[in-house]
C-alpha cells in the first residue's frame, strides 16, 4: 500500500513514515525541506530497514504533484505539509494562506485528477480557537480562531467538508491534533526547528543542551492553576499511531471524519518545566514575558471518539515526553 506523505521529513512526519512502515506501508515523501533535512531518511532507514521514495518538491507544484501520481499508485494521501507557527503567522499571514490553503487545494486537485480518493488532513486545535469550555470534543464550535495560522487550517476544513457533501466516493478525514512533543525513544528523530523554537519543548531541551541562555514564558497571568498557559501535550509516537489507526479505519469507509487526537489532559507551562526538571536533573532558568498575540489559555481534548472509533489513545506520560525529547537533544545538540 502507498501513502503519499507531504511533509514527511518533518517533525510528526517522520515519526508517522516510521510508523506506516512498522505497519506494512510504503510512505512516499513529498517535502520542499524548508523545515526539515534530507538526512532525516536515512535515519528512517536505520530505525526500519527501508528509505522512502523522496520528491524534494512543493505541495502548491501541480506539476510536481503530477509526476508523483503518475509514477506511482498512491492508496492514501496523508497531508502534513504546510506552515505551522501562530506567532509567526501573525506577522506573516499570506505565506500561510498561500502554504496552507492554496497547496491543500493543488493537493486535492491533483487527488481528483489521479483518482486517489482517500485523505488525512493534518488539523489542529487552534480551528476551536478560545474555547468557552474543555474539554474539546469534535462538535465544539469552530472558526473563532485567534490567528491566521488557525484561519488557515478552519479555512481547508471548510473546503473539506464542502468537498464532502459534492462526492460520495471519497474518504476525507480531519485529524485534529494538540500540542506534539518528544521524540522517537531511540534518539535518532525529533523535533528540529529551524532558528528559534516556537513551541515550548525544543526551546526547553534547547536551553538545557546549553544552546540557550533561559527559556522565555509567555504570559504568567491567564486564568489557570499557575497563570502560565494549559495545552494537552501528546507524545509524537502515539500521534503517528493515531494517524495509523485512521488509515487502517477509515480509508475504504467513504465521508468526513473528524477526531481529536490529544491525552485528554492539560497541562501547564510551568508544570511542563518541572516535569522536564525531574526527570532529567537539569534546571531550566526562565523569565517571563508578555503574552504572545494570538494564544489562548486553556486547551485540552475529549478524545473519547477516537478511543471509540479508531480504537486509539494516548498511552506515552508526560515523563515519557519529556525523557525522550532530551534523549533526542542530548545525543543531537545541533539538530540532524
Amino acid at each position: 500500500m502507498n501513502i503519499l506523505v507531504t511533509g514527511g521529513t518533518g517533525y510528526i512526519g517522520s515519526h508517522t513514515c516510521i510508523t506506516l512502515i512498522e505497519n506494512k506501508m510504503n510512505p512516499i515523501i513529498l517535502d520542499n525541506l524548508s523545515n526539515s533535512k534530507v538526512e532525516v531518511l536515512k535515519r528512517i532507514e536505520t530505525l526500519t530497514g527501508k528509505e522512502p521514495v523522496f520528491y524534494q518538491g512543493d505541495v502548491t507544484d501541480p506539476e510536481c504533484l503530477k509526476q508523483i501520481f503518475t509514477c506511482h499508485k498512491i492508496d492514501a494521501v496523508i497531508h502534513f505539509a504546510g506552515l505551522k507557527a501562530v506567532g509567526e503567522s501573525v506577522k506573516m499571514p499570506l505565506d500561510y494562506y498561500q502554504t496552507n490553503v492554496t497547496g491543500t487545494l493543488t493537493l486535492l486537485q491533483a487527488m481528483k485528477n489521479a483518482k486517489v480518493n482517500c485523505l488525512l488532513f493534518s488539523s489542529t486545535a487552534t480551528v476551536y480557537g478560545d474555547p468557552e469550555t474543555v474539554p474539546l470534543t469534535e462538535l465544539s464550535p469552530t472558526g473563532n480562531t485567534t490567528n491566521p495560522y488557525g484561519s488557515s487550517k478552519f479555512m481547508v476544513e471548510k473546503i473539506l467538508i464542502d468537498l464532502s457533501k459534492t462526492q460520495d466516493d471519497l474518504s476525507l478525514v480531519i485529524l485534529r491534533y494538540f500540542n506534539p512533543v518528544g521524540a522517537h525513544s531511540s534518539g535518532l528523530i525529533g523535533e528540529d526547528p529551524t532558528g528559534i523554537p516556537n513551541n515550548l519543548m525544543p526551546y526547553i531541551t534547547q536551553v538545557a543542551v546549553g544552546k540557550r541562555d533561559k527559556l522565555t514564558v509567555f504570559g504568567n497571568d491567564y486564568d489557570t492553576i499557575d497563570g502560565t498557559g494549559v495545552r494537552d501535550y501528546i507524545h509524537v509516537c502515539d500521534l503517528a499511531e493515531g494517524h495509523v489507526a485512521a488509515l487502517k479505519a477509515l480509508m475504504y469507509n467513504k465521508g468526513l471524519h473528524v477526531y481529536n487526537l490529544g491525552t485528554g489532559q492539560g497541562t501547564s507551562v510551568l508544570e511542563m518545566i518541572n516535569a522536564f526538571i525531574k526527570t532529567t536533573n537539569i534546571n531550566i532558568p526562565y523569565t517571563v514575558a508578555e503574552r504572545r498575540q494570538g494564544d489562548i489559555a486553556t486547551c485540552f481534548a475529549s478524545t473519547d471518539k477516537a478511543f471509540k472509533e479508531l480504537n486509539w489513545r494516548a498511552k506515552r506520560t508526560i515523563e515519557d515526553m519529556t525523557r525522550d525529547s532530551w534523549n533526542w537533544q542530548s545525543k543531537n545538540p545541533d539538530g540532524f
